[in-house]
């Protein structure tokens, strides 16, 4: 297939892409090297520098690709941010979707697969998550993936237009090639491995007096590459649907240390900080649908392994991708 990656230079959709690759699919990637590197971009891949805020750019790189399905990757996703900025968030992740929308309308692609978030739930109602839990996001980052939810129902009912909405909870590790490289980093593991290669003096537990085992935030855990899988198993997919990607585990903040010190063999130093106001005490994945539907099964269920895979990446590429 010809599939056309919006964001394919960022963390998640780099994996993609080159998992894309590998089975021998054509893949072209559009982003505009705001969050995402140039040198993650595969170099099987072709490459189009541009925006989702410029429509007509949008659709002449649709016509030129003629892709049979497009991957959507490009975000703003940092929750904090979106506390202060939401328009930021409503403008980009919704209004510059929509142009990606209506020029795949235009160019009579028919098929998206877009990457969705825990953060629509909010604080559910109870574990594990699945996917009729009810939706109540808590910032306008949530409210954002979920009003674009919506809009994915409206433009399948009037145009025909299928999506599969892949609900992520705490993608992480890497590949030999690609690995997580945040511009401003917010995610643990990586954060954790930052003081393991003496980057950073200390990683912040922000809250030690949670109702779980050890006071910290426990969050489901998902290997980059079991992710990426999703992804393509996706594309088979003939009606619309929404699903869930977790591996039904949870780990919680000093799990990840612990572990990050076991694989590294160094000390990582911490600082007790309070809580962040909303953060949920757990979130954890319910994944039943999509392994009963799509037969998706998550093939590294360890955090050991998870954290290994990011560790061996860091190791190899200590200041990322370097731009």
């Amino acid at each position: 297939m010809r599939i056309f990656v919006v964001g394919g230079a960022g963390y998640i959709g780099s994996v993609c892409a080159e998992l894309l690759l590998d089975e021998g699919h054509q893949v072209a990637i559009f982003d505009n090297l705001t969050e995402g590197h140039r040198r993650a971009v595969d170099s099987r891949a072709t490459f189009i520098q541009g925006e989702l805020a410029d429509p007509a750019r949008i659709q002449a790189a649709l016509s030129d690709a003629r892709p049979d399905a497009v991957m959507h990757f490009a975000a703003n996703a940092l929750v904090g941010e979106s506390m202060r900025d939401p328009s930021k968030y409503f403008r980009n992740n919704i209004c510059n979707g929509l142009n990606l929308l209506d020029a795949m309308i235009a160019t009579d692609v028919q098929r998206i697969v877009f990457s969705s978030t825990c953060a629509i739930f909010g604080f559910p109602e109870r574990l594990p998550i699945e996917e009729t839990t009810p939706q109540r996001p808590i910032n306008p980052y949530g409210e954002s993936k979920l009003a674009f939810e919506k809009i994915l129902r409206w433009y399948d009912s009037i145009h025909g237009l299928k999506f599969v909405s892949l609900r992520y909870f705490n993608a992480a590790g890497a590949t030999e090639k690609f690995g997580e490289d945040h511009r401003q980093e917010t995610h643990l593991i990586p954060n954790v491995l930052k003081v393991a290669l003496g980057q950073k003096p200390h990683v912040e537990i922000y809250g030690t007096d949670y109702e779980t085992p050890d006071g910290t935030c426990i969050r489901d855990y998902i290997h980059i590459v079991d992710l990426a899988r999703a992804h393509i198993l996706a594309l088979g997919v003939k009606n619309s649907g929404f699903y869930n990607l977790g591996t039904g585990g949870g780990s919680s903040v000093r799990e990840v240390i612990a572990v990050c010190t076991k694989v590294t063999g160094r000390k990582i130093a911490t600082v007790e900080k309070p809580r962040r106001p909303g953060d949920p005490p757990r979130l954890i994945a319910s994944s039943e649908k999509i392994k009963k539907e799509l037969g998706w099964r998550p093939q590294f269920q360890s955090l050991q392994a998870i954290i290994e895979s990011a560790w061996k990446w860091h190791e190899k590429f200590p200041s990322g991708y370097g731009d």
